[in-house]
């Protein structure tokens, strides 16, 4: 085939157009980052990243060694995963493997919950309470605390590696890794009782899958939060491109109204020609306490995680400068058009309050509704039967029928109790155990069920020869001053149908 340029013969005068040559090289899929050294700021949003912070690290870390009397049988920790009894305790409130549909509706509630939180205020999450942020800004005061503020720390960076460098460095990093250490030991305690997990890990009898957990916690806080940071934010965290599928024009969001700040000029020039420049003096204080060294001015990007610290910048600007507040803003970008236009501008409440965050609300109220429901109704008495399916019965050598069954007697309370078995129905009925004789078979019998267990029985019912296939129930019924019930309905099978 020839290389010639193609003729269109619908307009053969027409000369062909030129060879736009070989196709360009595709540019790098990721960007090399450059550092961000995040200015000390003051303000109100500061100082709820602040309150924030310290409810959730106190929460993490304190959590644990939380004491809750539950009696002399359950455990006394607060919130623990005990996975070797399958149990989940948070307070008063235990849950086993059987009811893990309480641990789905928490789930399902925290997944709303943050559609919720992003249809109203953006991405309030990541600003605020997401742990990549956190435990980022806790790094990112110990770079503070240990390198000086953000011209020092820049300094520092572009300085060749010597030993005062090294020794900056060095301990620097070594408060990284008390904090990760920290961390990752705080995990472990959520999964066995806080005090003798501590004694026997520091004296190394504590299984080596609590060492491996605390080391892999560990490399990831010191990884991710003292050097990743915002690469966890922009490259590596899928929530970001979520969360923009549930913002719209009328959600909050970190928004710099360009109409007002536009054309940028410093405040000599402004005051030179009012009429040309804008609000914005090009100072750069809103980039300079970035946490992640996002432009706001560049508009709505990935990498803000709407924290509102150049809220904050720019708000201490505006009033040095003499100008109203609100350059940048938490606001609707339906808001910001009306603005722009002179109109007036929704108060907070008819902004939160719409048709879609309280949808999100009512969905998330109505499902944490059930779930206290379900709480509040159910029993700590469960009873599950089991019939033998070979042979489904068995004719004894007086021709009376009997049927044996595996029944299971849940005592879900921190104390031992006794639980009395009875049949309902079946006329003529008994039944007896392993550990009683056939001639002490009788309609009802008691057992006592350890605390915070499920014991198995096994009973085996008879009933007379001409006795045919029916339905009949088990019911245990607790006895003590609660008397709680479950029952279970069984099918006696029999060779007269």
């Amino acid at each position: 085939m020839s290389d010639a340029p193609a003729i269109d013969w619908t307009n053969p005068s027409k000369k062909p157009a030129p060879d736009p040559g070989p196709d360009p090289e595709p540019g790098p899929l990721y960007a090399v980052r450059k550092a961000v050294h995040p200015q000390r700021i003051d303000g109100p949003f500061r100082r709820f990243k602040w309150l924030v912070m310290l409810i959730t690290l106190g929460i993490y870390y304190i959590t644990p060694w939380i004491r809750w009397d539950r009696g002399p049988f359950a455990p006394d920790q607060a919130v623990l995963v005990d996975l070797a009894n399958r149990r989940f305790y948070m307070f008063g409130v235990e849950i086993w493997p059987h009811e893990f549909y309480f641990v789905a509706g928490m789930l399902i509630m925290a997944g709303i919950g943050l559609f919720l939180v992003t249809s109203a205020v953006g991405r309030a999450w990541c600003g605020y309470s997401c742990p990549q942020t956190v435990w980022t800004d806790v790094f990112q005061h110990v770079d503070r605390f240990v390198d000086g503020d953000r011209n020092a720390r820049m300094r520092l960076d572009a300085a060749p590696w010597g030993p005062a460098k090294i020794a900056r460095r060095g301990f620097k990093w070594t408060i990284y890794l008390v904090i990760s250490f920290w961390t990752g030991g705080a995990w472990i305690m959520y999964f066995a009782d806080a005090p003798t997990l501590t004694v026997d890990f520091w004296t190394g009898q504590a299984a080596m899958v609590a060492y491996v957990t605390v080391a892999i916690l560990t490399a990831t806080t010191f990884i991710l939060g003292g050097f990743l940071r915002e690469q966890v934010c922009i490259y590596m965290c899928p929530w970001p491109r979520i969360q923009t599928a549930m913002l719209d024009e009328k959600s909050l969001i970190v928004t710099y109204k360009d109409w007002r700040g536009e054309q940028r000029g410093s405040v000599k020039k402004a005051a030179k020609n009012p009429e040309r420049y804008g609000d914005c003096i090009d100072c750069n204080q809103c980039v300079a306490v970035c946490p992640t060294g996002v432009d706001i001015r560049e508009g709505a990007q990935i990498g803000c995680i709407t924290c509102g610290l150049c809220i904050d910048a720019c708000d201490r600007v505006m009033a040095e400068v003499g100008r109203p507040r609100g350059l940048i803003d938490y606001a609707t970008l339906e808001d910001c058009e009306h603005e722009a236009a002179g109109g007036n501008v929704r108060s907070i409440w008819k902004t939160l309050f719409r048709p879609r965050t309280l949808i999100y609300f009512s969905i998330w109220g109505a499902i944490g509704a059930a779930l206290l429901f379900a709480l509040g109704v159910r029993t700590h008495t469960e009873l599950t039967v089991e019939h033998d399916r070979n042979p489904p019965f068995m004719l004894m050598s007086n021709g009376d029928v009997r049927n044996a069954f595996t029944v299971r007697i849940r005592n879900m309370e921190s104390r031992p109790r006794d639980m009395k078995l009875e049949i309902g129905g079946l006329p003529d009925g008994l039944m007896w155990t392993d550990d009683t004789a056939r001639a002490d078979a009788a309609r009802s019998i008691i057992r006592a069920v350890p605390a915070d267990a499920t014991q198995p029985v096994r009973v085996y019912v008879i009933a007379p020869s001409d006795t045919v296939t029916q339905n009949f129930t088990f019911t245990v019924t607790s006895q003590d001053e609660q008397s709680e019930q479950d029952a279970a309905e069984v099918r006696f099978e029999s060779p007269e149908n």
